[in-house]
């Protein structure tokens, strides 16, 4: 416990060996341990809850959150839904402006953890599920067009995560093949035909 720098209540151990006492110490053997410390997850929700709460009423935005998911498969961490009327704002050009606020959330609920960090996903009014069917219908067309002329075609730069949804998409496709180039903000996704 003291090279974890934890209290017992802070560990999950799990026994290995029970081991064996023997008889006036001939043929003891050890008990064999796995000390781990607990990573506690479970506070990271409402956590995340209170955060996004707390910034949508110091913004004046009429809007509410709610926790999807305590523990998102994809994330590894908490999911929060924002809806309300004036949701929309929380969007921003192209989802600008959730991605600031899902890093803002991000930094508050991870700043006191000490240990390991949870990444908080926000949504608002089911944009990012709406934006990830556009891409993948975009992404469909543009392998389409560059099959039939067996030219390469470059998307508009997106954030790494859109550009994932567009490799994702095309993955399986027998006729074209997807890269990323560029640097920072600029970094896009280029559509090529597949070379036999």
């Amino acid at each position: 416990m003291h090279e974890l720098d934890a209290a017992r209540e802070e560990l999950e151990v799990e026994v290995l060996n029970r081991g064996k006492t023997g008889f006036l110490g001939i043929g003891s053997e050890s008990a064999r341990v796995r000390v781990r410390k607990i990573t506690d997850r479970e506070d990271a929700g409402p956590r995340a809850m209170s955060v996004v709460s707390k910034i949508i009423e110091l913004l004046g935005t009429s809007a509410v959150c709610t926790l999807r998911n305590a523990h998102d498969p994809e994330s590894g961490g908490p999911q929060v839904d924002i809806e309300g009327e004036d949701a929309g704002l929380l969007i921003g050009r192209r989802g600008d402006t959730l991605r600031s606020l899902q890093f803002i959330v991000n930094v508050i609920v991870n700043k006191d953890r000490g240990g390991e960090s949870v990444r908080v996903l926000l949504d608002v009014e089911e944009y990012r599920l709406r934006r990830q069917r556009a891409l993948e219908e975009l992404a469909g067309r543009v392998a389409g067009r560059v099959a039939s002329t067996g030219r390469s075609v470059s998307l508009e730069p997106m954030p790494p995560g859109e550009r994932r949804i567009v490799h994702l998409a095309l993955a399986d496709n027998p006729s074209v093949t997807t890269e990323s180039s560029g640097w920072g903000m600029s970094r896009r996704v280029s559509v090529n035909p597949r070379r036999s």
